[in-house]
């Protein structure tokens, strides 16, 4: 029987894609007696309360991670959390990086609180290949979160709350993906603009994204920082697969961005065990005792890459993918 079965589970940010998708998981393949989404939109909880007609097992919280007091309420009585909630774009960032800081930042620290107050059994955190060797605010504000969830084992053990985090690149299908803002561009008979046409990407699906959070959730002993096993991609393929009859237009790398994805550096390799689906980067300290898991260690100095991945997928399973969305 799965821990799900009859436990109560709160998603924070979970009227984005992945949560919205995490609900509709939960609500399908498990027995939860109660699932919470605590969300900032208040329009995207009401179109998600009339997408899932307003199942029983259903609470809503609006409210903002920023807000302690608020989060101790929504977190009473759950037993497991999962933390999507957060600023994403890049770009914004930069602009407005203390934002950033008080949402991602502070805002987890709130999490972190707030669940030991409420006695939470498991949180895991999701977290972006961004925040590996970070060169932009976000990834920078990312690498900070990941760090304050494995640290807070450190003294959370003691009360019977586990922290750990999941890593992935960008999920496709998602509303962030660039596969429809791709589409809206042919569609228009427009070149479709590429930023570098040498620039590779992981890929995952939602389906597989919320799967691996579950999977890591179930399987957490508190302090893993878990990255999945997957393909990657070209973007010039990507590109070809939504429109292959669209020319392509190099504009220029955006502030911020990567050539590469990166998951795990260089200098992670040496704490990293690799397993048949994924690699686990222990914790750099851990005081509370942790015990990492059996399996091969990743060789030194290698890092885990888009471009030097040993895993891709071809043009055409990613036409395959975009025609069954």
């Amino acid at each position: 029987m799965s821990m799900l079965s009859g436990a109560s589970v709160l998603i924070t940010g979970g009227t984005g894609s992945l949560g919205n998708a995490l609900v509709q998981y939960l609500l399908k393949q498990t027995k939860v007696r109660r699932i919470a989404i605590l969300s900032r939109d208040e329009l995207k909880q009401h179109n998600m309360r009339i997408q899932l007609k307003s199942d029983s097992r259903l609470r809503w919280f609006i409210g903002d991670i920023r807000d302690l007091d608020r989060l101790k309420l929504a977190f009473h009585g759950v037993d497991f959390v999962i933390h999507a909630a957060a600023l994403k774009q890049v770009d914004t960032g930069e602009y407005n990086p203390m934002e950033f800081v008080k949402t991602n930042v502070l805002g987890s620290q709130n999490v972190i609180d707030a669940s030991i107050d409420a006695g939470v059994k498991r949180l895991v955190a999701l977290s972006t290949d961004k925040a590996s060797s970070p060169i932009n605010l976000y990834g920078a504000t990312k690498l900070t979160a990941d760090k304050l969830f494995v640290a807070a084992n450190n003294y959370s053990q003691a009360y019977g709350t586990s922290f750990a985090v999941v890593r992935y690149g960008n999920v496709m299908g998602s509303r962030g993906s660039v596969i429809p803002f791709f589409q809206e561009i042919a569609a228009q008979g427009k070149p479709l603009p590429i930023t570098d046409l040498r620039m590779t990407r992981f890929w995952i699906s939602i389906e597989d994204a919320v799967k691996f959070v579950i999977d890591s959730l179930e399987m957490m002993t508190g302090g893993e920082l878990y990255v999945p096993r997957i393909p990657s991609m070209k973007i010039i393929d990507l590109a070809h697969a939504v429109s292959a009859d669209s020319k392509l237009e190099e504009i220029g790398m955006r502030p911020g961005e990567k050539l590469h994805e990166e998951m795990i550096s260089a200098d992670d390799s040496r704490r990293t065990i690799i397993l048949d689906n994924r690699f686990v980067v222990t914790p750099v300290v851990a005081e509370w005792g942790y015990n990492a898991p059996t399996g091969q260690t990743m060789p030194e100095g290698q890092a885990y890459r888009s471009d030097t991945n040993d895993m891709w997928i071809s043009a055409s399973d990613i036409k395959k993918f975009i025609d069954q969305l």
